[in-house]
């Protein structure tokens, strides 16, 4: 086994330390991930809050963001409090338009800073459109029309709330060169 990581693993890496900054700042909540990243066949939009988003440029890929009711709930009650609204005015399911675009605007938030990231370290740039986010009872998969190499999931943790990231990255090297 080669000691060389691959592109996929830096890119979840970076994806996922922008994840960490930007809901830690956004929340006020310690967000922990597993360093264990899994190599998974597809990208699945999962029950009960999915948000997901292309990336083309230099570099092209899918992100998937999958929160359980009580991650979303978690992280959208913390987000807004942080904003300033009174707890009175807070959406109470999982599956109100305010909670869903609410995830959907801190995974375009994640997007932003992780895009940033990966353009200060290796000069390469991609953008995104808007994330989609929905409330989901079943999962979905993503089967994109690009040719993507191996995909990784990252699993997330808010105190006891789970919640994870997979990545679909084409198939891609970075290789720096000095």
């Amino acid at each position: 086994m080669s000691d060389e990581i691959e592109t996929i693993d830096v890119i979840a890496n970076i994806f996922s330390q922008a994840i960490k900054k930007t809901l830690e700042k956004s929340t006020k909540k310690n967000i922990r991930y597993s360093m264990t990243f899994q190599a998974i066949p597809k990208v699945s939009l999962k029950p009960e809050v999915g948000c997901f988003v292309m990336f083309s440029g230099d570099y092209s890929g899918l992100v998937v963001m999958n929160f359980t009711a009580d991650a979303a709930m978690n992280l959208y009650r913390s987000y807004m409090i942080n904003m300033g609204l009174p707890e009175s005015d807070l959406a109470k399911e999982c599956t109100s338009n305010e909670v869903i675009d609410t995830m959907g605007e801190m995974t375009n938030q994640v997007m932003g800073r992780a895009m940033s990231m990966v353009e200060s370290k290796y000069e390469l740039t991609s953008y995104c459109g808007q994330p989609k986010a929905l409330a989901l009872n079943n999962s979905i998969t993503l089967t994109p029309e690009m040719d993507y190499q191996t995909n990784r999931r990252v699993s997330f943790s808010l105190g006891t709330n789970r919640f994870h990231m997979e990545l679909a990255l084409e198939k891609t090297q970075f290789i720096t060169v000095r």
